[in-house]
């Protein structure tokens, strides 16, 4: 099964991706990254890994892994 990857340092916090998840699978974090922006995560049980985030982030922050 697939899988989402985040990378946390990659992120901005445009919250693109949670806009655009049709699950509704990502949230912003209270943690912050390397350059002091709030990163998004992922509820592993919500996320059917379909790769909107994917597509639509500016910052390549996710990738998906079989």
């Amino acid at each position: 099964m697939s899988k989402l990857v985040i990378d946390k340092d990659l992120c901005k916090s445009c919250q693109y991706c949670i806009a655009a998840c049709p699950k509704q699978a990502l949230c912003v974090s209270s943690d912050r990254n390397k350059a002091g922006y709030n990163y998004v995560t992922a509820d592993e049980e919500k996320c059917i890994a379909c790769g909107i985030c994917y597509s639509i982030c500016p910052d390549y922050v996710f990738s998906i892994q079989d």
